[in-house]
């Protein structure tokens, strides 16, 4: 319990997005001493899951993965990082000592070398559609935005795209951590996602609330009031 006597959040909260596809929530510290929510998503094929990012919470690695096992009775099979930060990348080397397949753009693979973040055993060289099981999706790099490798993931079929944290929830107002952002690039990334990812039916960003299909414009608004604010900070 809290000091106000209210439930402590569970460090591991999954939901349902729409059919085999769902949302699982963990929590870190982003450096201001609280916890603060980071959105996965995983998919569940014929062939395994899969998953998109791993949790930010390191006592959240294997229990991710027992869960999704009890609740579908499927396996972990690989799992796409969608950038450097290691809300992203934190749980790669645990998940590839598992077995699991890893997998990060070269982009990616050459910062989490350099800021010393966890590796992935293999890399997308460029804008790679998989195919697993019954389900096909695109990786999709729109530019700099949040990070200089920032991806997004896209279902067309489905109509869901995973952003990660290149998208910024409607529950907020701030573009959040832009030290390694740059905002005027990210606003041209946001117009190509929104070019290629039309009419989106979930759209799902890296923290907080993901239930509206408006955190793409709710992003672009966000960037452009910023930059029109802090116009040194381009």
């Amino acid at each position: 319990m809290t000091a106000f006597g209210q439930p402590e959040k569970p460090k591991l909260e999954i939901s349902e997005l729409t059919r085999d596809f769902y949302i699982y929530t963990t929590y870190g510290d982003p450096g201001n001493g609280s916890l603060y929510p980071a959105n996965g998503m995983y998919l569940v094929t014929s062939e395994g899951v899969v998953l998109f990012d791993s949790p930010w919470d390191k006592t959240q690695f294997q229990p991710l993965l027992d869960t999704i096992q009890a609740r579908h009775h499927q396996k972990v099979i690989m799992c796409i990082a969608t950038h450097f930060h290691d809300d992203r990348t934190a749980g790669l080397e645990y998940y590839r000592q598992k077995g699991i397949k890893t997998y990060t753009t070269k982009q990616t693979d050459e910062l989490s070398k350099v800021k010393n973040q966890p590796r992935a055993e293999y890399l997308i060289q460029k804008d790679t559609v998989f195919n697993i099981g019954q389900y096909h999706f695109e990786t999709f790099y729109p530019g700099k935005g949040h990070a200089p490798d920032n991806i997004v993931i896209w279902f067309e079929k489905e109509k869901v795209l995973y952003g990660g944290c290149f998208i910024k929830s409607t529950e907020t107002n701030s573009p959040g951590n832009l030290s390694d952002a740059n905002i005027e690039d990210w606003i041209k990334s946001i117009k190509k996602v929104q070019a290629k990812c039309q009419n989106p039916k979930f759209v799902i960003p890296g923290h907080q609330d993901w239930s509206s299909k408006k955190s793409l414009q709710h992003t672009l608004a966000i960037l452009k009031k910023y930059l029109k604010e802090n116009p040194k900070d381009k």
